[in-house]
Parts: C-alpha cells; structure tokens; sequence
C-alpha cells in the first residue's frame, strides 16, 4: 500500500493516506488545482486570512466539502500562530472558523476530536501537517508544524493529549507527515539551528553557506513522534516536497509569500463503537 496517493473528483484534487481511510477516517490534504481564488487567480485557496475575498474562499470550501461528502458548515478551524498550543474540539466548538475568522479557535495549533463526522480543517503552505488517528479510541487529530512548531515539539504535545483526554496510548497511534518543504528546498541559519538541541541532526550544513542549513523536517517531526513513544512502522509520510511541487500544492517560498494555503482535512467517518 502506498503511504499516500494523489485522488481526482468534480475536476478538484486532492492527497490522502490510505491507511488512515482503511481506520476510518477521512483524510484529505488538497491541492491548489481549479480554485475561485483571487490571491493566487484559480487557485483553491481554503484560507480566510491571506487576503483572498471571503466569498471566493467560501465557494472553494464548499467545493472541497462537496467532493469530499462533508457539511461545510462542520469545518473545524484555528488560528495558527506558529505555535504549540494544542485543542480538544467538543460540540461547543463544532464549525469554529468554518466561515468567518472571528470565531475561528484563537491562538492554537493542533486540534483533537472524538467526535464522529466533524471534519478539522488547519492550513499550510510549506510548514509541516501532521496527522494522527487512533483507530481503537476513536480519536483524530491535525498539528500544524512550521520550523517553530516543530522545535516546540507540537507533535508530542498532540500525542499527550491524546493521552490525557482519550486515554489513547502512543503505540495505538498512526501518525501521518503531509505535503511539506522538504529537505532539498529549506535553508535556515545559525538561529534556528540553535533552538534544536538533540536534533542537530536533521540540520545538513551548506559548505558553501557557512551559517546556513538545509534543514529536515520531515525527519525532524518523524524522530519527536518516536520519542513520544510512535511505533516506527505507525508513521507515514507523503514524501512531497511543496516547493519542488507548487503547481500542485501551495508554497509560501516558492511564491514569495504571494499564495493562497491548502487545507488538511481529517474526520472520524462514522460514530461506531467509540461514539
């Protein structure tokens, strides 16, 4: 089984982990293809906060809940501020963000749910998304991992939630690295480098940049999910690189910042014995 494959439906596209579908959730990492967006003209841009027009926004949202089978009105939404704050998604907080920023989850990073049929939804555009589900409590989770989150150690954070709130156990749990910068296009300096510690590693220095690093991500976030107890064979990655495959996917380097984002998308698909 491919760890990640690339679907086609009502002229949208989109990437998904088979392996999370086979558990019984939803996964849909979408593509920039055949959007209403302004920002980036055509693009299928799913963010309110990039100075699209709300309303083009909105029809690209419904087009992509629509291919998918999903209540638009049920996206479930946060305000990533590149940090490491992690939030449990209860009924009260059902459909935050789904079509206004002023009641999106403020301040917040990664979102847990056991709620059946009630679909996440974070955005990228280079920066990391991991995606988590625990087929044996039901329980699924996205966390949005730049350079910050990812020193920040938001996917452990994500997995103790998980503990804490739903008893899951890391060992139960599938953990999916999504449409990223890879290796091959990101450089950082000495800065970032140095919030790393223990994870040196994944900083590759360029010989010919001194002070600058190609840095690892992908490898960065696998290595924290398997110090948070992650079974290595429980962690899959898509292995595309944003930048490298911005006529696919949106990249915030490759276009200068001047693009729309992607919505990563996960849901339990049905209530079941967890419900």
């Amino acid at each position: 089984m491919q760890d990640f494959i690339i679907t086609q439906k009502n002229n949208l596209w989109w990437g998904s982990f088979p392996r999370l579908t086979q558990a019984g959730f939803g996964n849909a990492c979408s593509c920039r293809l055949h959007g209403a967006s302004a920002v980036a003209e055509g693009t299928l841009n799913l963010a309110l906060h990039v100075g699209d027009e709300a309303e083009l926004v909105l029809q690209n949202r419904c087009r992509f809940a629509q291919a998918l089978g999903l209540d638009a009105s049920k996206f479930t939404t946060c305000e990533q501020v590149h940090g490491s704050k992690v939030v449990v998604v209860d009924e009260a907080l059902v459909g935050a963000g789904a079509t206004t920023l002023a009641d999106t989850i403020k301040e917040t990073d990664a979102l847990v749910t056991k709620l059946a049929n009630v679909p996440i939804l974070l955005f990228f555009a280079d920066c990391v998304p991991l995606l988590f589900v625990d087929e044996r409590q039901g329980v699924c989770a996205v966390a949005h991992a730049g350079w910050r989150g990812t020193v920040a150690q938001i996917g452990r954070k994500t997995v103790e939630t998980m503990q804490q709130a739903f008893s899951s156990r890391p060992a139960d749990i599938v953990a999916a690295i999504g449409p990223s910068i890879g290796q091959c296009c990101y450089e950082v300096d000495d800065f970032v480098c140095s919030k790393a510690a223990g994870y040196e590693q994944f900083f590759a220095p360029r010989d010919e940049k001194p002070g600058k690093y190609l840095l690892d991500l992908w490898g960065y976030n696998r290595q924290v999910l398997l110090d948070a107890g992650l079974k290595a064979e429980n962690i899959l990655t898509a292995g595309v690189c944003t930048e490298h495959n911005h006529e696919m996917f949106c990249s915030y380097r490759a276009e200068q910042g001047k693009t729309g984002r992607m919505g990563v998308c996960l849901y339990r698909m049905s209530a079941g014995k967890n419900a």
